[in-house]
Parts: structure tokens; sequence; C-alpha cells
């Protein structure tokens, strides 16, 4: 067995296909799928399962992943006691329905690669279902997801609240609703709605809200980031958790604003989820990770209010 060999087979589990990795590893994809059949043949498992759609861990796979990871870890301790700096440690690979978080993520990145100069963090936009999927398959290290007041969290998987906030009503500052001190549902129906797309919160509290009213959207996003670029651009109103756009570049340029719902929303909730730690021992980095992102989440604490909240 050769190191070279677990790379490879971690490479495949976090980019869950035999071709990325190739791509990566700079290898062809006949020679790196046999080498991880040659593994397989030396531990007697079938580590992958190969579909069309990608390869992903086998359930023997999985029990063996903590194990692969601890080895790797190793590897890299060894390397740093013997001065190789040339070469770069793990990549924590993190999940995320909002890459839009910028005053939590950015800061927790920012920080964690100050400690940890020679590991990489790949942020990867997903949607929540596929976030939770790749998390339990090894694709993924972390997740950011967002979670509403008394939905049940996944009990497979270990859940961190980082921020608790409120729905908002994101809007340009020369629209007419950023002059009200709330805005209700009847609002939201006298103007062009940018929803988000099925698969993330806040588009099933958005329905909730508007109980079968009003409109059919005007625009779809595939996540915040690109709701906030449409609402800047004077296409609509987007309604997302206030953490999500109060300290975001566009707010602080003056380009978005935010106000309060006059309905009672549940909290969302900014959520950190990971495999449950029993099942999966965390690698170094990515717990070293997560305790990042609970510091800084709570340096922010609650986003300020919105104008005419409370």
């Amino acid at each position: 067995m050769r190191t070279e060999q677990l790379e490879y087979i971690a490479a495949v589990t976090r980019l869950g296909s035999l071709r990325r990795a190739a791509e990566e590893l700079r290898l062809s994809q006949p020679a790196l799928s046999e080498t991880v059949r040659n593994l397989e043949r030396e531990l007697g498992v079938d580590l992958l399962e190969r579909k069309r759609s990608g390869a992903t861990m086998s359930a023997s796979g999985r029990e063996l992943l903590p194990h692969i990871a601890s080895v790797l870890e190793a590897v890299d301790r060894l390397r740093a006691a013997a001065g190789e700096q040339h070469r770069i440690s793990r990549t924590v690979r993190v999940g995320t329905v909002n890459a839009a978080t910028v005053p939590l993520l950015l800061p927790a990145v920012r920080e964690f690669r100050e400690a940890r100069p020679v590991t990489q963090v790949e942020v990867v936009g997903a949607r929540q279902a596929e976030i939770h999927r790749l998390l339990l398959e090894g694709g993924f290290d972390l997740g950011l997801v967002n979670h509403l007041e008394g939905d049940d969290p996944p009990a497979d998987l270990d859940s961190t609240v980082l921020l608790s906030g409120r729905p908002v009503v994101c809007v340009r500052p020369d629209s007419p609703l950023a002059s009200r001190a709330k805005v209700g549902v009847e609002d939201l129906l006298g103007v062009p709605l940018i929803g988000m797309r099925a698969g993330y919160v806040m588009h099933r509290y958005v329905h909730r809200l508007l109980a079968g009213r009003g409109p059919v959207f005007a625009y779809s996003a595939d996540g915040a980031e690109m709701g906030k670029l449409m609402v800047a651009e004077g296409l609509g109103a987007t309604v997302l958790p206030d953490f999500s756009v109060a300290g975001d570049p566009l707010e602080r340029a003056g380009v978005l604003t935010y106000r309060p719902l006059a309905e009672e929303a549940p909290r969302v909730l900014l959520t950190l989820r990971g495999r449950r730690a029993e099942a999966v021992p965390r690698a170094e980095a990515v717990r070293d990770l997560h305790d990042v992102f609970v510091r800084v989440a709570g340096r922010l604490g609650a986003p300020r209010p919105a104008p005419g909240d409370g």
C-alpha cells in the first residue's frame, strides 16, 4: 500500500468523480481507476460505488474513511516535521447553500488559513439536500445550511447553530418598499419578487408566507448571492435571513437595504453540519475550521436590526 493510493481515493471521494479526480491529480483516468482497483484488491473491499453519475464511497469505504484520513494526516505531520513545505496539505471542503454569508464565511476562512497556511479551503455552493448527501458520503467535510426554527434537524448529522435571525425583505434603497417601516404580504404582492429555487429553505418559507396568494415569481435565483445581485440591478425584491444581508458588501456600499416583515416570522438558523463524530472522527483540520466558524459567529452575534424593526 502506498500513500499515493490513499490520496487518490480521498480525491475521488471528495470530487465524486474519477474523471474530475484524474484531472486534479494530472493522471489519466484509466491509470487512476487501476490504482484504486489495486488498493481495493489489496484491502479486499470495494471502496467505491461506480455509477454513470459518478463515483461515491461504498458502505465499506465509509467505514474505512476515518482511517484513511488519519493516515494522511499523520503523513502531513511527518512532512511538516521534516520541513517539506512545497506540498499542500489536505483540502477541507465546505458546502454552502449561502455563499453570500460574507460576514461569517470570509473572516472564518481567513482566520483558518492564517493558522494553517498549507491547508486549502474549497467552498462549494449546493442545495441543502446535496450538501447532506455529500456530507454523509465524504464529499464535503462541513456544510453551511439554513434551518427554520421548529423543523427537525437531520438525525444522521451533527448540527451547530452559528447565527440566528429573522426573514427580511431585501430591496434597493430607492425602492418604494424601502420607505416603509415594515413590509407586509400585500406589499410583496405589488412588486416583482425574486424567489429562491426549490430546495432552499427560503423558497419554502416564502411560499408558506404567501399562502398561495399573489403572482408567479418574476424571477428565480439559485441561492442568495444571485438573488441579491438581481435586487441590486433593480429587478425586484427578495426575502432572505437578515444575517445574509447585514454586512454584505452590497449593503455596505449602499446598493441594498432591508426591512422587517410585518407578519410574525420564525427564526432562521444558520447551521454548521458535519458527519456525526462518533460515526466518523473528524480530521484535525476539519475540527479546527469548525471551531473557527463557532468563534467568528460568536463575535458577530446577532445582525443589527433592520430599520423599522422593533
